[in-house]
């Protein structure tokens, strides 16, 4: 079952005031739809005979020296004069704004000097400082973990290991190896402070 246009939607789209994306889906829907064709029929109709009311016949009122005709020109006359009267008392508008507005650039440059900051200041790992003698660091390779502090060191050896897995966060160190001959796993934890 397909859904209906509302009739808001219908009229707008016999008064052919609809966008485009929107008047675009309502011609599919109507063109394959019977009872929304003659609503908007029944639409259009309706336009046309309040379009042709508009004009109103020249009868005489009450009055005999006026006339429906006479009485619209003055009406119109009186909205022109107020609406040019409205004109001259406004408020001056604001002067038309460029691109940015003030707020917005302000914005932008808040922005842009936040980025520079922490571009300018993010700490960035200094390796001559880590290698230091005072600093103690750890080291793994295929055959074991190394703590080396100062002119120090000191090794876990596995020369016999067949599959060795590191895992290192901070200032700890994980190896796990594995024996070629007995099959034995062997895990080392090294923390250094």
């Amino acid at each position: 079952m397909m859904k209906h246009p509302s009739e808001a939607v219908l009229a707008l789209f016999a008064g052919g005031e609809l966008g485009n994306w929107r008047r675009w889906s309502v011609r599919r829907h109507v063109a394959a739809c019977p009872e929304c064709r003659r609503e908007v029929s029944d639409f259009s109709a309706l336009r046309e005979e309040v379009s042709a009311m508009s004009q109103l016949p020249d009868i005489s009122s009450h009055q005999p020296n006026i006339s429906w005709t006479k009485m619209a020109a003055e009406i119109r006359a009186n909205i022109r004069l107020g609406l040019e009267a409205g004109e001259c008392v406004s408020p001056q508008r604001p002067a038309a704004r460029g691109i940015f507005s003030v707020r917005a650039l302000a914005v932008c440059g808040s922005l842009a000097l936040l980025l520079m900051a922490f571009l300018l200041e993010r700490p960035t790992p200094r390796v001559d400082e880590l290698k230091a003698p005072e600093a103690s660091f750890l080291e793994s390779s295929g055959s074991g973990i190394q703590v080396k502090e100062g002119g120090q060191a000191m090794m876990l050896l596995h020369p016999r290991a067949r599959d060795v897995s590191y895992l290192a966060s901070g200032n700890a160190m994980r190896a796990r190896y594995v024996d070629t001959e007995t099959g034995y796993v062997t895990i080392n934890n090294v923390y250094a402070q």
